[in-house]
């Protein structure tokens, strides 16, 4: 994973537009004070749609993975 992560720093690999606004929604998602389920509200299953989103993120960071890794192999 450290070098996925190095190479997209790199400019190796270019990750697709949709990850990185995944990722930025993502966090904003998360730093927000507004929830679609609030914390306040429903304690520990507030945390519910947070799990959520950041489920979303890790599929399309391991696609980019899978992106980079068949790369490699051609």
């Amino acid at each position: 994973m450290w070098r996925f992560i190095k190479a997209v720093r790199r400019g190796e690999h270019h990750v697709a537009p949709t990850t990185w606004i995944a990722a930025a929604a993502a966090i904003a998602y998360t730093l927000a004070p507004v929830d679609l389920i609030p914390e306040l509200v429903l304690g520990p299953l507030g945390f519910g749609d947070d799990i959520g989103v950041w489920g979303i993120l890790a599929l399309l960071v391991a696609r980019e993975h899978r992106r980079w890794q068949a790369a490699l192999q051609t």
